[in-house]
């Protein structure tokens, strides 16, 4: 299981807007996030795993439409989160 459920509430604990909030934008993308750094780190062992590929990449398409859509809506916040996260832009 690549994202425990501790790690789900540490990541959502880090990134609510609200006490009750478990899926706005920021949430998502953070989530995506962690998906995503741990596919990478799986296909360094698992080369020829073209299925997975397809989902990180499904993934990745999803991350970067929230991340547009952030930006368009609330800008600090995205600045905030691509700075937490460590994303190029």
């Amino acid at each position: 299981m690549p994202l425990t459920p501790e790690r789900k509430r540490e990541v959502i604990g880090q990134f609510k807007i609200h006490d009750t909030d478990s899926g706005s934008a920021e949430v998502q993308i953070a989530l995506l996030t962690e998906r995503i750094k741990y596919l990478t780190e799986h296909f360094k062992v698992h080369k020829r795993d073209h299925h997975s590929r397809r989902g990180l990449l499904r993934m990745v398409g999803q991350r970067r439409r929230l991340l547009d859509y952030l930006k368009l809506t609330r800008v600090e916040r995205y600045r905030m989160v691509v700075k937490e996260l460590g994303l190029r832009k």
